[in-house]
């Protein structure tokens, strides 16, 4: 007897979607013009039948992740007109003033692994709005989709290349589950490099990597990192806003692929005292007219002389941006300098402990590399936080090049201490605009007052329960 199979959902092979999803991050990094970028995508989804509904995600003020699901024929039938409650994420609308809108970013349009997202299924980012149709303030993605669009205009390109370590725990849901006597579980006590091919956290990279490809990331390489059941998975720079959504889909898949293996994937920076944490590198250079404008080989570092003002800019904020990249209470454990900590407000070829790094580079590959990053920031905020900063913030020319490589000063020891940093900085509230600036720092005294301040050498409930990108709302209502 012949299986009847009702339902007939897309599912699209890995190969195909690679290809796919390419050729959609070409459209977008190439400028494509969004006016045809919406008519054909709407056109696809009108003409393919065999999809049911479109994933719509955004990001909120601290860059916790959300997704909603639109039924396929209804998002035809009103694309301009997606609304959602804000006043239930944390951090944006107030009760009375509850509804913005979603506007689809549709350079965004990707096709997802069905055996990762379940078939019949694209995913676009959304743009949010307040009820009148303007720009809602505290989506960082906007801002820094126009920040993105300015530089263009002055025929800027943007090049940003993460790297994105994270742990891989035994069991599911094991943050919401986090018990501070037993701490977490690895599921492997190996090292960098260390790991068998069979071996739990091997396979789970096999397949994040797999799904990654699918995605569009175009992989570079892939391994377990120095701490155990630690691992990061290189890919290709690409353009700004590109990196930032790609990092959010980064940690979106590697929690998907984990849940499916009976595991859960974390971006806390440290879940272990007395090893090292994760940290999200991110590498940046600026292009103009196909020239890179921080290379030049007669320059110190072979780093152009914009290259250095860049540098010298992110060094003199690097206190006030510091809660920016360090967004958790967690985040202030990675930066122990006995860990390869990048603490040190330098720049350095070498030393790892200078929050920047100015790796070996050509006319096409010179870059500087921000370490002090941890894997929880808000990539819209790091990313913008950086650029604009490089490029805008204020600094002392006088004085600059003789701090580059100065010892003296280091990073905040805890999110108290960052917290007074930020909120009392100028070029913050410039940065991501005041109200912005006074919201984050609302959220961060929140999670700040639920943890001690001195951190210690145990991870404590707190840090773990009230952090940002653990799901579990009902808890902050509860304290």
């Amino acid at each position: 007897m012949n299986e009847i199979r009702i339902k007939n959902f897309k599912e699209i092979p890995y190969e195909e979607l690679e290809d796919l999803n390419l050729d959609a991050k070409r459209r977008v990094v190439d400028g494509e013009d969004e006016g045809s970028l919406q008519e054909r995508y709407l056109k696809y989804l009108a003409d393919e039948h065999h999809l049911k509904a479109v994933t719509v995600c955004f990001s909120d003020l601290e860059g916790r992740f959300h997704m909603l699901d639109y039924d396929k024929k209804f998002l035809i039938r009103s694309p301009d007109n997606l609304t959602f409650d804000g006043s239930s994420i944390r951090g944006f609308s107030a009760q009375h003033q509850s509804d913005l809108r979603l506007a689809v970013d549709w350079g965004s349009f990707r096709w997802l692994p069905s055996d990762v997202f379940g078939p019949g299924k694209v995913m676009v980012f959304g743009l949010i709005r307040d009820r009148d149709g303007s720009d809602y303030g505290a989506d960082l993605r906007s801002v820094l989709k126009r920040y993105d669009a300015s530089l263009r205009a002055q025929q800027h390109a943007t090049s940003v290349a993460p790297e994105i370590e994270g742990f891989l725990f035994e069991g599911t849901n094991a943050e919401q589950s986090f018990n501070s006597d037993a701490g977490f579980k690895f599921v492997s006590e190996g090292g960098y490099f260390h790991s068998l091919p069979t071996a739990p956290l091997k396979v789970f990279i096999d397949r994040f990597a797999e799904a990654q490809r699918a995605l569009g990331f175009e992989n570079e390489k892939d391994h377990p990192e120095v701490a155990p059941s630690q691992f990061e998975l290189n890919y290709r720079y690409t353009d700004a806003l590109v990196a930032a959504d790609q990092i959010q889909l980064y940690k979106l898949l590697a929690r998907q692929v984990a849940a499916a293996m009976g595991h859960t994937a974390s971006f806390l920076p440290k879940p272990r005292i007395s090893i090292n944490g994760s940290g999200m590198h991110l590498n940046l250079s600026l292009a103009k007219a196909g020239r890179n404008l921080f290379h030049d080989a007669a320059g110190p570092g072979g780093i152009s002389e914009f290259g250095w003002s860049f540098v010298d800019r992110i060094l003199h904020s690097a206190e006030p941006l510091c809660l920016v990249l360090n967004s958790s209470v967690n985040a202030y454990r990675r930066l122990d300098p006995h860990y390869e900590a990048p603490n040190q407000i330098r720049a350095s070829a070498v030393d790892r402990a200078a929050m920047i790094r100015i790796p070996i580079g050509n006319q096409h590959s010179a870059r500087v590399e921000v370490r002090s990053v941890g894997p929880d920031a808000n990539p819209y905020l790091a990313i913008l936080g950086l650029l604009r900063t490089g490029i805008e913030g204020p600094y002392d020319a006088a004085t600059a090049a003789s701090r580059r490589d100065a010892r003296s000063r280091v990073l905040p020891g805890n999110i108290q201490e960052a917290l007074t940093r930020f909120e009392s900085d100028e070029w913050i509230g410039q940065l991501m605009g005041v109200d912005n600036q006074r919201r984050y720092a609302d959220l961060k005294h929140q999670a700040a007052n639920r943890c001690p301040k001195e951190l210690g050498a145990r991870i404590k409930g707190g840090e773990i329960l009230f952090h940002h990108e653990v799901t579990n709302q009902h808890l902050w209502a509860q304290f």
